[in-house]
């Protein structure tokens, strides 16, 4: 499996920390984030790992090289100056990625989860990984069926938290946006990935797993150093 990890956006809620460094390039317990998933990447027996970037991106190279101190391949999926969202920089990364599903990670998460307990494919267009709800999203995002299949929160129904974790069949999850950018559209639309998903759990083609160990939210300065202070313990 191949693995895309988002590292483009602007990191707004984490100023003045990000305005001279990309948040997924902070540093916590020790290293950079982005490490963290690198390092468990690798650890699952991934090789090759796709980072899209933009904002602040010409850092990402000399901060990560090539990968191979993490032995790792990794490629850079530039989107210029303004970020695609993660549906736009998801297509954009689609000719790196090949035709095989993919894992694809929030670079501002972090998680103790054992990326290689992952499905090498989705039993549909996506495998999502749920968490409790932390006390800043306390009404979740989606429902998780005792069939697997996940829903859409609905009003008054206990929901869980989507993690930032999952694995994707790509080109069928993002075949619509495909057929709508056409070869006669050469700037990949920019488009956030939740309402594809939810498009297609309607379509009884989204399952996924309730994880239960540590999980962090990195959305603002705060919460980076609550994560450091539990890291260094």
């Amino acid at each position: 499996m191949k693995a895309l990890i988002f590292a483009a956006g602007y990191g707004q809620r984490m100023r003045p920390l990000t305005e001279h460094t990309p948040k997924p390039l902070l540093n916590v317990g020790g290293k950079r984030l982005i490490e963290w998933h690198l390092e468990r990447l690798a650890a699952a027996g991934i090789t090759d790992v796709v980072i899209n970037i933009a904002h602040l991106a010409s850092q990402f190279a000399p901060a990560l090289g090539d990968g191979a101190r993490y032995g790792l391949h990794i490629h850079y999926s530039d989107e210029g100056e303004r970020p695609l969202e993660t549906g736009g920089g998801m297509l954009r990364a689609l000719p790196l990625l090949g035709p095989d599903p993919f894992i694809a990670i929030n670079g501002d998460i972090w998680c103790d989860l054992d990326l290689g307990s992952l499905p090498s494919e989705p039993a549909g267009e996506a495998h999502l990984v749920l968490v409790d709800n932390p006390p800043h999203h306390p009404l979740g995002d989606f429902q998780l069926r005792p069939d697997g299949h996940i829903d859409d929160r609905e009003a008054d129904t206990p929901a869980l938290t989507f993690a930032g974790i999952g694995v994707y069949a790509g080109r069928q999850l993002l075949d619509a946006r495909i057929r709508q950018q056409g070869a006669a559209k050469p700037a990949t639309p920019r488009f956030a990935l939740a309402p594809v998903l939810r498009e297609a759990m309607h379509r009884g083609a989204v399952f996924g797993q309730h994880f239960t160990g540590h999980w962090a939210d990195i959305g603002t300065p705060q919460r980076l150093a609550e994560l450091d202070a539990h890291l260094r313990r």
